[in-house]
């Protein structure tokens, strides 16, 4: 097991399992041909991460954005494997249902982002024939990866914290499944759910969610701003508790500082807020304050992109530094 972005083949044999009769600069080693292969391409046809990469983890010459699909079904000789998108949940091995733990016990290659892969357990990792893993925004250059390894014959799992649906890669995986010529039935394709990262930290902060709320994501890595903040404003005029994600970064300053403006400007600066910093994992807080303060964290180390922010409605209050949403019940009973 190799837990390198590439690992290391002889001329005859595939990290992925195919075996190929001439591994040359244009023929993937996982038994598809690729447009482009130097030393920062993947012996399975998909770019990898390298020394070489960018700040965002996208090759130097050639923006994550841009990354054309190269091989297709027709490349691969062997028998389909399965691909399964697996959610890990919150963070710590525990936060994992039995079910996605399964799932990687019964995987032969897992592929994910590099800070995933270190969140699996031990007997995971020892367990798997090969793990490939790159870094930030390399999602469309290891969703192929995973693809390129089922088709060529392989049991693939790739995971992705909190649930696969949730700003995840499961659509991904379909959309570039359907761009080589497959189908998910083909590679008997899976969703394993995991516990999304707003509903385990709405559990940390007590009960902000009981009623009608909406997440959304302050990264604009593939939504432009302005739709953001068009979001933001219709989500922020309406009854719903909000989740923010990925709301800070070095580059992202200006997007949570315009997402506070926004949102103060449909409710009360005294709207209950909770923060929660990196839930489920060894380095993990949690905070309640109000809509007016929440833009003064923004510079302190509570807020990144491990963190999500809940912000309730006009009925959400706190009680014992518990938030409360309260669903409607005592409308309709007595208690």
């Amino acid at each position: 097991m190799s837990t390198d972005d590439t690992t290391t083949t002889d001329d005859s044999t595939s990290n992925c399992g195919a075996s190929t009769t001439d591994t040359d600069d244009s023929t993937s080693s996982c038994g598809g041909s690729t447009t482009d292969t130097d030393d920062s391409a993947s012996s399975c046809g998909g770019a990898s991460g390298s020394s070489d990469s960018s700040g965002c983890g996208a090759s130097s010459d050639t923006d994550s954005n841009e990354q054309t699909v190269s091989a297709t079904v027709d490349d691969f000789d062997a028998d389909p494997g399965s691909l399964v998108a697996v959610g890990l949940g919150p963070g710590r091995p525990e936060g994992m249902t039995d079910r996605a733990t399964a799932a990687l016990a019964d995987a032969e290659h897992i592929v994910g982002y590099t800070t995933y892969v270190d969140l699996l357990p031990d007997e995971i990792t020892d367990d798997a024939e090969e793990i490939y893993d790159t870094p930030m925004c390399g999602e469309v250059s290891r969703t192929e990866e995973a693809v390129d390894r089922a088709l060529a014959g392989n049991h693939v799992a790739i995971i992705g914290s909190g649930d696969p649906n949730v700003y995840a890669l499961a659509g991904l995986a379909l959309e570039i499944t359907e761009s080589k010529g497959a189908t998910p039935s083909m590679l008997d394709f899976e969703v394993v759910p995991g516990v999304p990262a707003a509903q385990s930290c709405g559990a940390r902060l007590g009960a902000p969610l009981v009623n009608d709320s909406v997440s959304i994501s302050l990264s604009d890595h593939l939504t432009p701003m302005p739709e953001i903040e068009s979001r933001l404003h219709a989500v922020a005029s309406e009854e719903f508790t909000i989740s923010i994600y990925n709301p800070w970064s070095r580059k992202r300053r200006e997007n949570f500082q315009k997402a506070c403006e926004i949102l103060l400007a449909h409710r009360d600066a005294d709207t209950p807020v909770g923060i929660v910093h990196g839930a489920g994992r060894e380095d993990e807080e949690v905070e309640i304050t109000t809509l007016g303060e929440l833009e003064s964290y923004g510079e302190t180390d509570l807020i990144d992109m491990t963190t999500t922010v809940v912000i309730g409605n006009a009925e959400t209050y706190v009680f014992d530094d518990r938030m409360v949403t309260p669903r409607g019940y005592e409308t309709k009973y007595d208690y």
